[in-house]
């Protein structure tokens, strides 16, 4: 039978916090404690953080510099809090961000259709190394996918994500996946995106592209370049989606 093992010391949180520098705010010192630990996956946003007095105690500060402290997290975007529930690691939603600017045959925001065209490992090339920080020889996941709309092709992404951190990802194959990847990319392979940088740009469209998204070679298709970073700044996930122009829409509310 398996021991389960002991509960933390109530003084692992303090110690740490008193190995810190003390030249820094207390503030300071604890919010890159409490970071660290997110960095390293030790909290995730399936699980609540601990609640804010055991939290306090672990760390002997008071409950105002505690709850100064995760109110910077949530600010930044790294933590979110659910009424009701607690304190949670923060998933970027970026899923649908990419989809809402592509209309074709309806203007709801019903989830898209996902099919997987590829699906291989194979060693990145010298821009995909560099723009995931990987090495010569390096080998990566590729997927190529087409979204749809009623039927209808929206969009096509080639994504690449980083061996062998998705190695149970690429064991699971692409029946393991569902129609967003974001929650797959958690729940197989332990990778939660934080953060992601986009790119926007037209290019005409070759005859690959043309022939998945039904249109012409040479027309204008709009290219969405995304770099997905975990909450420590690694890269996660780099995607390339081109769509039609003409299907294109893009809103923003200024106030």
């Amino acid at each position: 039978m398996t021991s389960t093992p002991p509960p933390p010391s109530p003084q692992s949180g303090r110690a740490a916090l008193e190995a810190t520098d003390d030249r820094l705010p207390l503030h300071v010192r604890l919010r890159e404690l409490l970071l660290d630990r997110i960095r390293t996956g030790e909290w995730t946003p399936a699980t609540p953080l601990p609640g804010e007095i055991a939290l306090a105690d672990d760390y002997g500060v008071s409950k105002g510099t505690l709850r100064r402290v995760l109110g910077e997290l949530v600010d930044q975007g790294l933590l979110e809090r659910r009424r009701g529930d607690g304190t949670y690691v923060r998933r970027a939603r970026l899923d649908h961000s990419l989809h809402r600017f592509f209309r074709h045959g309806s203007a709801d925001d019903t989830l898209p259709g996902s099919r997987i065209l590829r699906w291989e490992t194979a060693p990145a090339d010298a821009e995909v190394a560099g723009r995931l920080e990987l090495g010569p020889g390096d080998e990566v996941l590729t997927l190529r996918r087409l979204r749809t709309r009623d039927e209808s092709p929206v969009l096509v992404e080639d994504i690449w994500l980083p061996l062998p951190r998705f190695a149970p990802l690429a064991e699971a194959g692409p029946d393991a996946l569902g129609p967003l990847l974001y929650p797959a990319y958690e729940k197989l392979a332990g990778q939660v995106v934080g953060g992601a940088s986009e790119d926007l740009t037209i290019r005409a469209c070759d005859q690959a592209d043309a022939t998945l998204l039904g249109c012409g070679a040479g027309e204008p298709v709009v290219v969405i370049d995304r770099l997905a970073r975990a909450h420590d700044g690694s890269p996660l996930e780099l995607r390339v989606s081109r769509g039609r122009a003409d299907t294109f829409r893009y809103r923003i509310e200024l106030t």
